[in-house]
């Protein structure tokens, strides 16, 4: 592994004229430490200094690197200049291998955006050995999928061992309150696996499969509960009332969650459960129907991503990759998710990740920005940096960055609090 600091730049943004990646590189121009060197990258260089230009004063002297996912050799060079990189280029089942390679062979660390089951499986199954050895971090899902998840669990554990209340027992993430608009890359990579799955019989089983991520099926626990259940609330908490809806990233952020308890060896306890819901209001009768309604729409909506005639009428109501929220509307975007476990000493614990960002979109780039910083910069003490975990491979957002990375997004205004509940 290249140590930090001894490269051109600390960090490149790859894809940066893209819709989040525009909002990446306005985070970074904002708060990114003075002195960090960063670079845009991108296929034309004149978007790419535009966007610097429109950065302000803290982008001023950013670099541009010229890379384009069809000619892998520009991949390379460009990944040989950074410690750090983050992909905003999609989908990534079309276009990530060809980056994790360049930058692995560099020795540079990654991290990226992905919702997408089959590609981080394929990301794992091809790299995982390889980065361990050559002590690179591959950090996939660093934004709302599934940071929130991934972390807010992760914390749970760490306060959990913190106060020798045991190991975690069915655990539930419960978004309280979401605002905020439909990411068009996360719907083309629906598409994508909609199409995939349905003509591929191993990529049907992985995608089904609760533990297709893991890091050891074999010692995981073969009862977890559905990504599509309607869950009665006072199960989850006794504070909590009414019924739970499915939420619409279960599939995928249990599948992260799980592959951290994995790679800690297991270390959530044998009695570790997790799933994904959403709340829909807190009476009773009211919350049932709606919860229902929720898990039938999403069933019907998966089914009819894979319907490939209701494509062009889909595309008309639906964001495209690269589109997004104005500026305006993003302001009006915030997330609460609150993670809820009972351990196996009885205890219960809550805990709270949440922004006023709209999640997909201003609230990713921050989240995706700082976990970016956190590999190009913390390792480095004599610069500043924390600690990171001396953790390699393809790794979670939990693994790769922990407390570093919550301590980040508190600096950024985000609420990261973990608390016994009585």
């Amino acid at each position: 592994m290249t140590a930090v600091g001894s490269r051109e730049f600390d960090l490149i943004v790859f894809g940066a004229t893209g819709f989040v990646g525009r909002l990446t590189a306005r985070h970074l121009a904002e708060h990114a430490p003075a002195g960090v060197r960063i670079a845009l990258a991108g296929r034309t260089e004149s978007k790419l200094v535009q966007l610097r230009e429109s950065l302000g004063p803290g982008a001023a002297d950013w670099g541009i690197a010229i890379a384009d996912v069809d000619e892998p050799s520009t991949l390379d060079a460009m990944a040989a200049r950074a410690t750090a990189l983050c992909s905003t280029v999609g989908p990534y089942a079309k276009y990530g291998e060809t980056v994790v390679s360049a930058c692995l062979n560099a020795g540079t660390h990654y991290a990226d955006l992905t919702g997408e089951v089959l590609f981080a499986r394929r990301s794992i199954d091809k790299f995982h050995e390889q980065a361990v050895a050559s002590g690179v971090k591959i950090v996939h899902s660093c934004g709302f999928d599934s940071i929130p998840s991934d972390l807010g669990t992760f914390l749970l554990y760490q306060r959990a061992q913190a106060d020798g209340a045991g190991t975690l027992g069915t655990t539930t993430l419960v978004i309280r309150s979401i605002r905020g608009g439909a990411s068009g890359g996360t719907i083309a990579s629906a598409m994508g696996l909609a199409d995939e799955v349905s003509t591929d019989r191993d990529a049907r089983r992985i995608a089904g499969r609760p533990h297709s991520l893991s890091a050891d099926p074999s010692r995981e626990s073969p009862k977890q509960p559905g990504d599509l259940s309607v869950v009665d609330a006072s199960t989850v908490d006794p504070s909590l009332r009414g019924s739970l809806a499915p939420f619409f990233m279960a599939s995928y952020n249990t599948r992260v969650v799980r592959r951290t308890n994995g790679l800690l060896d297991f270390a959530y306890g044998p009695g570790f459960r997790y799933r994904e819901t959403m709340s829909v209001g807190s009476t009773p009768v009211l919350s049932t129907v709606a919860s229902h309604l929720v898990q039938g729409a999403l069933a019907l909506g998966i089914a009819a991503l894979a319907i490939k005639p209701l494509r062009p009428v889909l595309s008309r109501v639906l964001p495209a990759p690269g589109e997004g929220p104005s500026e305006k509307s993003q302001a009006k975007g915030s997330f609460i998710a609150d993670v809820y476990t009972r351990t196996s000493d009885g205890r219960r614990y809550r805990c709270t990740i949440g922004a006023r960002q709209d999640p997909g979109y201003s609230g990713t780039a921050v989240m995706l920005g700082e976990s970016a910083l956190a590999l190009a910069l913390d390792g480095d003490t004599a610069r500043g940096g924390a600690e990171l975990p001396a953790r390699a491979g393809v790794l979670t957002p939990a693994v790769a960055i922990g407390d570093v990375l919550a301590d980040r997004l508190r600096a950024q205004r985000f609420t990261v609090e973990t608390d016994e509940l009585r």
